[in-house]
């Protein structure tokens, strides 16, 4: 469960919550160069969606609120490379100088990938402030923050995963930054599918 009472806000605190919230997300892929991801709520309210162009090198993937605004930019490093680091922005923009956070691949050639994930501008080897562990192909993954488990996510496969369409259920302790476990599990999903 997440750290005691400090609330983890990395994105912003608007998407913390003192309750334990259950997402679902859904991705679907529209054609042979776009997909998207929707977040909802148990009750069916779209909370984010996640725009992705599949076939685009630079591997840019723009966060939105259901009105379209943007939260926050993911955007891998060095497009095309093993190393697979992202470095995520605040709303649209993919300026150096807003970075909110940065997440590296563990290591580079194990099936269980971790994502070590660095607040802010620094990602340098060894552990980060948060960690991803498992893989969408286990059909599990756990974000931790020290030993403390923060959200966890679940993938199940179905006939419409062969057809591009996919779903997620995501379980966020209280207090903790949806948004942000949204975007670890998009990067992880868009490392596992190069």
């Amino acid at each position: 469960m997440a750290t005691g009472d400090e609330m983890i806000k990395v994105v912003g605190d608007r998407y913390c919550v003192p309750y334990t919230m259950e997402l679902v997300v859904k991705k679907k892929l529209q054609s042979f160069s776009n997909s998207h991801y929707d977040v909802f709520d148990t009750t069916g309210n779209i909370l984010l969606r996640v725009d992705c162009s599949v076939w685009n090198l630079q591997r840019r993937r723009v966060v939105t609120d259901p009105a379209g605004f943007p939260v926050v930019t993911l955007r891998e490093k060095q497009p095309i490379s093993w190393k697979q680091e992202w470095q995520i922005h605040e709303g649209g923009n993919s300026d150096s100088n807003n970075i909110l956070f940065s997440v590296k691949k563990s290591s580079g050639f194990h099936i269980k990938s971790n994502l070590d994930v660095y607040l802010g501008s620094r990602c340098k080897k060894g552990t980060g402030d948060f960690r991803v562990t498992g893989s969408i192909a286990s059909l599990s993954i756990k974000v931790r923050r020290g030993i403390s488990v923060i959200a966890e996510v679940s993938h199940s496969y179905t006939w419409e995963s062969y057809k591009g369409k996919e779903s997620f259920k995501i379980k966020v302790y209280p207090e903790v930054d949806y948004a942000f476990i949204v975007a670890l599990l998009v990067i992880t999903h868009e490392n596992e599918n190069v």
